[in-house]
């Protein structure tokens, strides 16, 4: 039996290929995907309480202690008292990893340029149309089937 490859799995073997392309990066760092993904938000975002952090990246507070730990251990990160709050902790990016974030994103950039490079021009906004269309959906898709399994632990809790 021959199975026909569809939209999705091209979409999974890009998913896999770019978790290859991270893992090769990061190889003989203690970065992780993870990790990286704290670096980004706070690169984006700039210093933030853990709470805020593990908010926006919709982890438990005890993982985002986890992945902030393992960061300020390699100086990547810094944690200082809140201004405000004596109970919260700021994590701002350590001096090496804002240099290191300036390198990702000027690496992020010319791979994105490489990448929409391998598209015939006349197609290039199509695809990126395209491409935001899908990640769209699935968002939605995402969100419906969140609510759709809240519901229904409503439903259960309450029977």
């Amino acid at each position: 039996m021959t199975h026909e490859i569809t939209l999705l799995d091209r979409l999974l073997e890009v998913s896999e290929l770019f978790q290859k392309d991270m893992a090769r990066a990061f190889e003989g760092t203690p970065l992780t995907p993870s990790r990286t993904r704290v670096l980004w938000e706070l690169a984006a975002s700039g210093p933030s309480s853990q709470h805020a952090l593990a908010t926006r990246l919709e982890v438990s507070p005890r993982n985002i202690t986890g992945l902030v730990d393992a960061l300020e251990a390699g100086g990547y990160v810094t944690r200082s008292p809140h201004p405000t709050d004596r109970r919260s902790i700021i994590v701002s990016l350590g001096a090496s990893a804002h240099e290191l974030m300036r390198e990702m994103q000027h690496d992020h950039a010319e791979l994105s340029a490489e990448l929409l490079g391998a598209v015939d021009a006349a197609d290039r906004d199509a695809v990126v149309r395209g491409i935001d269309a899908i990640a769209e959906r699935l968002r939605e898709l995402i969100a419906a089937d969140e609510a759709r399994r809240a519901g229904e632990q409503a439903t259960a809790v309450g029977a």
